[in-house]
């Protein structure tokens, strides 16, 4: 993990039409080996988003963009990312072309009370005490600094993500706990009240869901909500793929023929 406070890095040349949203929240630097390959044919803005709110992040997105893309964009949301875009093109349908998704949450609660099962039956005993014990710290308002710990949580849970994953470099570039402990909660009581999929009636462009079979955010959960509310909607299922699928071995290279498809 290294440490930065940049708000957007720029790969490629102009036109920056294309821009990754990484995961989290609190997690920037993620979406580097995407925006880098993508980088080969074209301009890309990778936004770091530092704000501690919903809202916060949805404007300093769009100032970010504002003042250096080249709209209409399109954008590509990771994990967290994926919520986060799909908000900002309701709010701004006009700036996006198109919105692809992926490894996204599920849009519904209902299809998230075995999430945290099925992640710990994919880890051995000693990690599964590991995170139970990380999770008991996390929620232990008297210690401070949390970022050691989350970090930690962090990397058991991509393990358990990860269906055959390539050796790779942890990217991320600050895990930003304080922004993570804000804006999940947030996010979680929109999903909980249905008005994170409700975002999705005001979408005007097409939007593309690109998700891993190994995922332990159920397909189903992002596949059949979204096909309910979003005019022109896409589903892709990857083959023997986790939540990360650059870093999937046997999914890579779908992965990005996929991607540059649906970007051309």
């Amino acid at each position: 993990m290294k440490s930065s406070k940049l708000s957007l890095r720029k790969y490629g040349q102009k036109p920056f039409n294309i821009a990754v949203i990484h995961g989290g929240p609190g997690a920037p630097g993620e979406m580097a080996p995407v925006a880098r390959e993508l980088s080969k044919s074209y301009g890309v803005l990778e936004p770091l988003q530092t704000k501690d709110s919903i809202q916060g992040q949805i404007k300093e997105l769009y100032n970010i963009l504002k003042e250096k893309a080249d709209f209409p964009v399109i954008l590509i949301g990771w994990s967290w990312g994926a919520w986060l875009s799909f908000i900002f093109a309701s709010k701004h349908p006009l700036l996006v072309k198109k919105l692809i998704l992926v490894g996204s949450g599920t849009f519904e609660a209902k299809y998230t009370k075995d999430l945290m099962k099925i992640r710990l039956s994919r880890l051995n005993v000693k990690e599964r005490k590991e995170v139970t014990s990380l999770i008991d710290k996390l929620n232990n308002p008297n210690l401070k600094n949390k970022k050691v710990i989350m970090s930690r949580f962090g990397f058991l849970m991509s393990k358990s993500d990860s269906y055959d994953p390539l050796p790779h470099e942890d990217e991320t570039l600050d895990v930003q706990y304080d922004v993570y402990k804000k804006v999940w909660p947030e996010a979680d009581k929109l999903r909980q009240s249905g008005k994170l999929l409700d975002f999705g009636k005001k979408i005007k462009c097409p939007v593309v869901a690109i998700q891993g079979d190994y995922e332990p955010h159920l397909p189903e959960g992002v596949k059949k909500p979204l096909k309910k509310v979003v005019k022109d909607f896409k589903f892709i299922l990857l083959k023997d793929c986790g939540h990360h699928p650059w870093f999937e071995r046997k999914a890579k290279d779908i992965f990005y023929k996929t991607l540059k498809t649906e970007i051309n």
